[in-house]
């Protein structure tokens, strides 16, 4: 991990808050009030059955829309780290172009950790920017929000948390789509249609086998584990690693 500068645009298209909804009111509302939000995607959890916090969603909506701010409900599954960073991380490939503020303080711990990850990692254009918000008066849970009023809003710096190039990621998803696990033959047949590796050798074959390995191969297995591969008789099989399977479910 390193650190990169946290960057503001210039000239945001529009001011985008992303936040979980938890047991908390005043944390999502006045914080776009204040920073003068056009828009709050509120993450909702995808099984309202087993979420008390789907009262308070209602509640969130009616203020805002009294503010004139845009409201958008976005489904996730707040139970599960990886789809929790692949949401958000689909929401700033969505809101590509805008000023994206991420509320780390209005939902869960978990939903906070994911929302914290996919800033960190997707925060390509510099326009992603995580806060925290600091409660004026904290209630504890009796069925109503936990904290009412807000005392302060501080942005939280974000670190670069490398993840793999492109290419890396596409070689993931071929395995993941022949089911974790494909021969290095038909993997490397699959990569040089897809441009993922380039040959031009006397030798093909060796070469392509070469270029899998030192081009793909190496960093998926080496760098990431996120796979393993296997020999069984003459055909070395690439099987994905539970670590891969973890990846995939945000990175693809």
């Amino acid at each position: 991990m390193h650190t990169k500068d946290t960057i503001m645009p210039k000239i945001p298209n529009l001011r985008v808050h992303i936040a979980p909804v938890g047991y908390e009111i005043d944390r999502i509302v006045l914080p776009a009030k204040k920073l003068r939000a056009d828009k709050v995607i509120l993450l909702v959890h995808d099984n309202p059955s087993q979420d008390k916090a789907v009262k308070f969603y209602e509640q969130i909506s009616t203020k805002l829309e009294k503010l004139n701010i845009e409201v958008v409900k976005e489904f996730h599954n707040r139970l599960d780290l990886f789809q929790i960073i692949k949401t958000v991380k689909n929401l700033i490939n969505q809101e590509k172009g805008n000023f994206i503020s991420v509320n780390l303080a209005s939902g869960s711990k978990i939903q906070a950790i994911g929302c914290m990850m996919a800033s960190m990692m997707f925060n390509d254009d510099k326009n992603v920017n995580p806060f925290y918000v600091e409660a004026k008066e904290y209630l504890g849970f009796s069925g109503k929000s936990i904290s009412k009023g807000i005392k302060d809003i501080e942005y939280i710096p974000t670190y670069e948390i490398q993840k793999p190039e492109d290419r890396h990621i596409q070689a993931l998803k071929i395995i993941v789509d022949s089911g974790g696990r494909i021969s290095k033959k038909e993997m490397a047949k699959i990569a040089v249609e897809k441009k993922l590796i380039i040959v031009n050798a006397e030798n093909e074959s060796q070469a392509t086998f070469a270029s899998l390995d030192k081009g793909i191969i190496s960093a998926l297995e080496n760098q990431w584990g996120f796979v393993k591969v296997n020999k069984i008789g003459r055909t070395r099989w690439i099987e994905i690693t539970d670590e891969g399977k973890h990846a995939s479910e945000f990175l693809i």
